[in-house]
């Protein structure tokens, strides 16, 4: 910068300022002001001839006042003037005068721009440096239209100043977060790069690096050997860049995390590098510090715990991992706070990688004692995280107990998340039911105002769908209601629960049917409405249950106060019930009045409220898909470790684990082994189907996921319609432009979608509605195109949409002569496959039911002779006909075998053709015996429809199944 002479030093303004800094009271300094702006006023009306240094001192004497709260409505002009000056001093005010006051809408900006674009082109460093500065901080739309082209040539330009560049790149930063879509890098983006690994100035790369990811080429990684040179490098070695001793900590942060928008390298030798990078880190970090002066461990800490983050980022390195992990414990105890808390938030993140879980639950002790003693309710919240985070099977009674003993002291703004979260863990990691109905109605009690409907409700499916807690959930539901205030939502989940199986504590005198009923009606006038209408129903299932209690109940529904209450719901209620139990038999009572069937298998909506709550960088914990769709809808029994906590993102709250890739089966081979687990592998280089295969038995779920899109998927199927919504995650801060999508189906589909906006806002997701109709038997599934524009830059994305054709399998139940009748019918040569194939993992009977059942087919109880075979049917629901489907599966324990056979009737190319792309899946995980598998069509065969048997069982990821051909 230029020196300042001493006759800019504007006596004229220091002398108005010290004047202001005198006035005795407020209405001194307005008249004084107003003094002040009425000599400005005339001076710049009256003489024409005012020089520079004049213009300047006014301005600045405007400016001042400006600061000061006072509004202005001149002297503009005069400030753009000041921008045609050869002086530093007038051309440096007027940039000033017009970063502060010029609004982006003001008609001067053309006049603005003008003069910004002959400083930008003199060459002069100085005026352009100014000129930047002025772009950034106005930082309009009509800016960036008219210098987004013309800054990044400053930038990459070969005799421009680094000071110049350093503004260039922290401007063109500026114009990108205001318009993304006008920044276009274009044929600069190579060059900006090549400036990235020029080690001759830091300071430009410590500017460049901030540029948002997107601005680099998708195949740009960052090679580490600057990095390492630095890391590893001694203070006095790079002296202009070092802080404290530490050799340029800002640089070093950047780079590392600049590396977090890519994915791990997939070069040997450069990530052998990155690996030493690392770990040179956390050496670095182990030293004694070399100061005691805070500002060094400030400097050492950063670049530690953006090198952690990187380690999580790859989460590739089990070493690192659990190094980073043994690292931040011992930030956990550290008297200073905000490592405390950084440690713990780190820490929430490590606790979802498989390699350092373990590690991660070496420290419980300590989290649960920061949890009861720290003093911020911020560093208490991400302990709290932590827990949950690293909660499995094996400490999940020790937390869950830990957390709702913190919930009776809990700050208050923090008691509803943590109600959620510890109703999430209770479900997921129950070892037996009856500690999970413990749990959730002691969290009732405990904070009963924070438990929300989707707590309640989800105990309540849950003891609907398990007939082996029903007993206990009526026991311990009664004598939660016999303390003298108990929270109204546990009068509703008594009310249900004893509604429902009250019988089955009713043989105890203490809790006979009458008790029952008065206790609920002790209750009932200290409710809600809403609970209150609960309560009616719970009474007139009663009559049904306990007709003694008949009489009783009929007076309470016949009072005034129920006949004739204000609310129209609770008098409807009362009216049509006293009607129904006075003039029904007891068969149409017992009828209308029936149990509840289970509740269908749904995801949780506990899990999905706390997403909402935290936002879409919360922590989360995913329910486990056979535990959700299984267990805890009343089928099958536990086995196995719970999967780790997931601490992503995720848009849908459906988390779907990618499959593994297997083998391919012969293109000679009519049949693949169904029974297998392993993964697809991608059919084309054009259209992205990695998670095709894993939507065969299932509708919901995370689809496609990268760096900047999230697409989730929820569908339904009726006959031969099908509706998908899709759901759309922008997972940056920066806006997609031009979003669009577009389907194309086969011939044998016929699909409606509805259009979105063009315009996808950062963080935002939209949902789109695509209605599929079946027509025919098809083979292809339809495609998926998106486009849109991201930071200038074109974004295409081809999917599979997971459309097969069992998603129109509608079961049939037959009789077993029916069965084996139409089962000899096909008996042609083109109409029947075989073949035998070893499964390698041990049989398991409900998860082989269960993907039967997941298929689409019935399966069909006490039909075939041998009680060890299952058989199933099913019709293929299209427009133009419906075609039936017979499955058998013979196991062969002795001969260790399983057979799998199949019917068609012709065109076998069509099934070597799919048996090209389609790799070994379902049975073969879970059987450990050999088996037989015929299928056999009933009505004229669809030619896909040994494809979906082939490909639709799906359960979970696992090697390939060795197979043989019959």
């Amino acid at each position: 910068m230029p020196a300042v002479s001493k006759g800019d030093g504007m006596r004229g303004l220091a002398v108005f300022i010290s004047d202001i800094r005198n006035c005795k009271s407020k209405e001194a300094e307005i008249k004084r002001i107003n003094k002040e702006l009425a000599n400005i006023r005339s001076k710049f009306k009256g003489d024409k001839a005012l020089d520079g240094y004049s213009k300047k001192k006014y301005v600045c004497k405007l400016l001042f006042i400006f600061l000061l709260g006072h509004d202005i409505d001149f002297g503009h002009m005069e400030a753009v003037n000041l921008l045609s000056s050869n002086k530093y001093t007038e051309k440096q005010i007027g940039y000033l005068f017009i970063s502060v006051l010029v609004n982006s809408n003001s008609e001067l900006i053309r006049l603005i721009n003008n003069a910004i674009k002959n400083d930008l082109s003199s060459r002069n460093p100085t005026f352009m440096c100014l000129a930047l500065h002025c772009i950034a901080n106005v930082g309009s739309r009509e800016m960036a239209e008219a210098f987004a082209g013309e800054i990044p040539r400053i930038l990459v330009a070969g005799d421009t100043m680094d000071s110049v560049k350093q503004s260039a790149a922290l401007c063109l930063l500026r114009l990108y977060k205001a318009s993304p879509d006008l920044v276009l890098m274009g044929e600069w983006t190579s060059r900006v790069v090549h400036l990235l690994n020029d080690q001759s100035c830091m300071s430009v790369q410590r500017s460049i690096l901030p540029l948002p990811h997107c601005l680099y080429p998708l195949d740009f990684n960052p090679s580490p050997p600057f990095l390492l040179q630095i890391v590893s490098s001694a203070s006095t070695d790079l002296q202009d860049y070092t802080y404290y001793f530490v050799p340029a900590p800002w640089l070093s942060c950047k780079l590392l995390r600049l590396l977090q928008c890519y994915p791990p390298p997939e070069d040997g030798a450069v990530k052998g590098r990155l690996v030493e990078c690392l770990e040179t880190i956390l050496n670095k970090a182990q030293e004694p510090p070399k100061s005691k002066k805070v500002q060094h461990s400030n400097a050492k800490n950063a670049i530690l715990f953006e090198a952690i983050s990187l380690i999580i980022h790859y989460d590739s390195e089990p070493n690192l991992l659990v190094r980073a992990c043994n690292q931040l414990g011992q930030f956990l105890q550290h008297r200073e706070t905000n490592l405390r808390y950084l440690a713990l938030e780190s820490m929430c993140t490590l606790a979802s990688s498989e390699f350092s879980h373990e590690a991660v639950k070496t420290h419980i002790e300590t989290v649960i004692n920061a949890l009861k003693t720290e003093r911020d309710v911020s560093v208490r919240q991400r302990a709290a995280d932590l827990l949950y985070a690293m909660c499995d099977r094996s400490n999940a009674k020790q937390i869950v107990a830990e957390m709702l003993s913190y919930l009776e002291t809990a700050d208050y703004s923090i008691r509803e998340e943590m109600v959620l979260k510890v109703a999430i863990l209770a479900e997921k990691y129950a070892v037996d039911y009856s500690w999970y109905v413990d749990t959730i109605l002691n969290l009732i009690r405990i904070a009963g105002d924070y438990v929300s409907e989707e707590v309640w409700y989800r105990v309540i499916q849950i003891v609907i769908n398990r007939d082996d807690v029903q007993g206990y959930a009526a026991k311990t539901v009664f004598e939660a209601l016999q303390a003298p205030a108990c929270h109204e939502n546990m009068v509703k989940v008594g009310g249900y629960i004893l509604g429902e199986f009250g019988n089955l504590i009713a043989g105890d005198p203490r809790s006979s049917p009458l008790v029952q009923f008065n206790l609920l009606h002790s209750k009932f006038h200290l409710c809600s409405v809403p609970t209150r209408a609960l309560l009616l129903s719970a009474y007139i299932k009663f009559i049904n249950l306990f007709p003694e209690t008949k009489a009783t109940i009929q007076e309470v529904l016949r009072s005034d106060s129920q006949i004739r209450n204000s609310d129209v719901e609770l008098q409807q209620r009362a009216v049509e019930y006293l009607k129904l139990s006075s003039i029904a038999s007891t068969d149409v009572l017992a009828t209308v009045l029936e149990e509840m069937p289970p509740f269908p298998e749904r995801e949780s909506s506990i899990l999905a409220k706390l997403k909402k709550k935290k936002g879409p960088g919360a922590v989360s914990v995913e329910l486990e898909d056979g535990k959700e769709r299984g267990e805890l809808n009343g089928g099958g029994d536990r086995g196995g470790d719970a999967s780790t906590p997931s601490p992503s993102a995720d848009l849908l709250g459906l988390r779907s684990t990618a499959p593994a890739s297997g083998a391919t089966p012969s293109a000679g081979s009519l049949l693949v082994d169904v029974f297998s687990e392993a993964g697809p592998s991608a059919t084309s280089a054009g259209v992205n189907d990695d998670g095709f295969l894993r939507f065969v038995c299932k509708n919901n779920g995370v689809l496609f996921e990268n760096q900047l899109l999230q697409i989730g998927i929820k569908s339904e199927y009726r006959q031969n319609l099908g509706r998908m919504y899709l759901f759309y995650g922008n997972k940056t801060s920066v806006q997609f432009v031009s979003f669009n999508t577009t389907v194309s189906c086969p011939g044998e589909l016929q699909s409606h979608i509805l259009q979105l906006e063009p315009l996808v806002e950062g963080g935002a997701q939209v949902q789109q509605v695509i209605n599929i109709e079946c027509l025919t038997d098809f083979i292809d599934a339809p495609l998926l195109n998106i486009k849109f524009r991201y930071g200038g830059a074109l974004q295409n994305i081809s999917l599979k949409l997971p459309v097969t054709i069992n998603k129109f399998f509608q079961p049939t139940e037959m009789a077993a002569a029916d069965f084996f009748q139409r089962w000899k019918q096909l008996s042609q040569p083109q109409q029947e496959a075989q073949k035998i194939f070893k499964a390698s993992h041990g049989m398991d009977t409900e998860v082989l039911k269960a993907k039967l059942l997941g298929l689409g087919t019935a399966l069909l109880e006490n039909v075939d002779p041998n009680p060890e075979n299952y058989v199933c049917a099913g019709v293929i629901q299209t427009k133009a006909q419906q075609v039936g489907c017979l499955l058998r599966l013979e196991p062969n324990a002795q001969a260790q075998v399983h057979t799998h056979k199949s019917a068609v009737n012709s065109n076998l190319q069509v099934f070597t053709q799919m048996f090209n792309v389609i790799q070994v899946w379902a049975f073969a995980g879970p059987l450990n015996d050999f088996h037989i598998l015929v299928l056999k069509p009933f009505q004229h065969c669809f030619l896909c429809m040994l494809v979906v048997i082939i490909v639709l069982l799906e359960h979970k990821s696992s090697p390939q199944s060795k197979i043989f051909h019959s």
